[in-house]
């Protein structure tokens, strides 16, 4: 993704992430940002709603990716880290944590969360859109979950969703410039910023559920556990949470 890409804002719109995927439609594969004030329908993983309140930022990056879905799969990490490479410099005292897969949290309070689609094209390669919802001003509910705001964390009031969108293009643009180019090193510095490594984690429910230490991520990008037999387990999609210990 270009830094220099250009920027598509709407006042309000559904979704960021449909509206790339209604321009892949029409073959029409950017570089392009894609910027709303506002969402309707805003969603996240397993079709999820995110609540969508004017002031915060929601973009999606929308790109044609050489390697096609398979390199895909690293993005939600270069989206990661570049959030949190924003943070550090719009509230660097802010120890954010980035929640495997694809949420940034302070605390575990919900900052920012993270949505990587993409299609295969019928030849070479495929496209990318890389959504991002992230509380700039508001925190709001109903997000499942606790959430916190760059305001809430110490932002200065100047900071508004186009202020950080400005700022985050360039940031963007280098880690997606390292999932290609060096994706180990990639999984190395999200490891730096990893909510939970060391620490005992389950993922799935009821009998299904797995519970272990967070070892670290594999050469894919998996989350690898060391189970109470000491076995070694790897997942690759799911909700993983931290277990708080009494």
């Amino acid at each position: 993704m270009k830094p220099d890409a250009q920027v598509q804002w709407h006042a309000t719109i559904d979704s960021t992430n449909e509206e790339a995927r209604r321009l892949a439609q029409a073959d029409m594969y950017g570089p392009l940002w894609i910027a709303s004030r506002e969402q309707t329908a805003g969603r996240g993983r397993l079709g999820r709603q995110w609540t969508s309140p004017v002031g915060n930022l929601y973009c999606t990056a929308f790109f044609f990716e050489p390697g096609g879905v398979q390199t895909a799969t690293r993005y939600p990490f270069a989206a990661g880290l570049a959030i949190a490479d924003l943070c550090s410099q719009l509230v660097p005292e802010a120890a954010v944590r980035l929640k495997w897969p694809n949420d940034v949290r302070v605390d575990g309070a919900k900052l920012c969360g993270i949505l990587v689609e993409a299609g295969q094209l019928a030849g070479q390669g495929g496209w990318v859109a890389a959504g991002m919802g992230l509380n700039v001003v508001t925190a709001p509910e109903g997000a499942g979950q606790e959430t916190t705001s760059l305001a809430r964390l110490g932002a200065s009031s100047a900071v508004n969703a186009e202020f950080v969108l400005e700022a985050l293009r360039p940031l963007f643009a280098r880690r997606t410039s390292q999932a290609r180019e060096d994706f180990p090193g990639l999984l190395k510095d999200w490891e730096q910023v990893a909510e939970g490594l060391g620490q005992t984690v389950t993922s799935g429910k009821g009998e299904k559920a797995v519970r272990g230490i967070f070892k670290g991520l594999s050469p894919d990008g998996g989350l690898q556990l060391e189970l109470p037999d000491g076995s070694a387990h790897t997942i690759r999609a799911g909700d993983v949470e931290l277990v708080k210990e009494v």
